[in-house]
């Protein structure tokens, strides 16, 4: 049963959906949420659903979080990543000691962090902490965060100091203020354009020793399931976003077909035409399918990571070809209703050509390639079940 928190959050978003929608052109010309849409967003408590009520959160489960994460989507794909990536801000850091979480969190629960995971950065170690120069490519939300992270190699005396592994360098996350760093203008792109994925740049920066945390093998300084592996929630949530793009292009096309739409030269409109009916229901249930996928699976996730942390890494493999085969399959979905709604739907004014744009600029990143169903056939065949086996 869902609870009072995560019912009246929902609600905010559908209410929400209409305002979010009608404001597509506002978002893709600015490459970023509005300011002032921002504002509404936190007002309703969205990047705050994560955040433990003992620091004036409301956290909420995984699985009330995918329904909202959908629910931003269908009306708009850059804004649910957007809030997606804020939302997810206290999982990740978790990861700081909790003396430095609660300082955080001490102002207020709207706590932005950005940035990137991949390692496209050097901390060379100094009394006290770290000096961090980088560039991080993909920092969706750097514009409006309060936090930037970024993944690097920790230095020491000019070499790589060595990892817990035999032959790899110890990776560190480094955290510091957003105002410290400089946003690289590069989010010129495809879809998802409203995301504000632009790079991020520090120079020399020093970070405390209490401001650097272990992204992939941290322990969380806060209890809960929310904050067993910050990662695999952020795979989760990916899919739900996905969901919500294929979800809105369905709606998108089956409203044209509603208003009378009529392919040219075709002899019966869309809505009477059986060939469109029947991609139109192997397209529903595509939709209903990778929808179910990802609750079963996100099910049991949340389980072991409320009854059994220790279970959870076994849970990846499914996890990840999750995403995989949910990305490919809202694309599909996607291409089916793009190709249906004929020459009007290559205009940019067409809500159409936007999910189009927004559902192949997901699919391209890293943690939902195609590579990862490997992850799930390895699993049912007994073999290792690593990257791209």
């Amino acid at each position: 049963m869902r609870d009072e928190h995560a019912t009246k959050l929902l609600e905010a978003a559908r209410d929400l959906a209409p305002t979010i929608a009608g404001r597509g052109d506002d978002i893709e010309r600015e490459r970023r949420v509005p300011p002032d849409l921002l504002a509404q967003l936190k007002a309703a408590g969205l990047f705050r659903m994560f955040v433990p009520r003992s620091h004036g959160g409301l956290e909420l489960d995984l699985r009330a979080g995918l329904d909202i994460f959908e629910t931003l989507a269908r009306a708009d794909a850059s804004t649910a990543w957007a809030v997606m990536i804020g939302a997810e801000s206290p999982q990740v850091l978790a990861l700081l000691p909790r003396a430095r979480f609660d300082a955080i969190y001490g102002a207020s629960p709207d706590v932005v962090l950005a940035g990137g995971s991949n390692v496209q950065g050097e901390a060379h170690v100094v009394d006290g902490g770290y000096r961090v120069t980088g560039k991080w490519a993909f920092a969706s939300g750097c514009e409006h965060a309060d936090w930037w992270i970024g993944n690097c190699v920790v230095m020491q005396d000019g070499q790589p100091r060595p990892g817990a592994a035999p032959g790899t360098p110890e990776l560190r996350g480094m955290i510091w203020p957003a105002a410290a760093g400089r946003v690289v203008d590069t989010w010129r792109v495809l879809g998802m354009r409203g995301s504000g994925s632009h790079d991020i740049a520090v120079e020399d920066q020093f970070v405390p020793d209490s401001d650097s945390l272990d992204l992939f093998l941290g322990t969380p300084s806060i209890a809960g399931p929310n904050f067993v592996a910050p990662v695999l929630h952020i795979i989760a949530h990916m899919a739900a976003v996905a969901v919500g793009i294929a979800q809105g292009a369905l709606d998108e096309v089956t409203a044209l077909a509603r208003d009378g739409k009529k392919r040219l030269f075709a002899r019966a409109s869309l809505a009477e035409s059986q060939a469109f009916q029947i991609h139109l229901g192997r397209a529903e249930m595509d939709v209903t399918a990778a929808r179910a996928l990802v609750r079963t699976v996100g099910e049991e996730f949340w389980a072991a990571c409320a009854g059994d942390p220790a279970a959870v890494p076994a849970i990846l493999p499914r996890l990840s070809a999750m995403l995989a085969w949910v990305a490919e399959t809202s694309a599909r979905v996607v291409d089916g209703c793009y190709r249906a709604g004929g020459g009007g739907a290559a205009r940019d004014a067409s809500p159409l050509q936007r999910r189009f744009r927004d559902m192949h600029t997901l699919t391209q990143h890293a943690a939902a390639a195609e590579g990862f169903l490997a992850q799930a056939g390895a699993l049912r065949l007994g073999q290792p079940t690593g990257f791209f086996s």
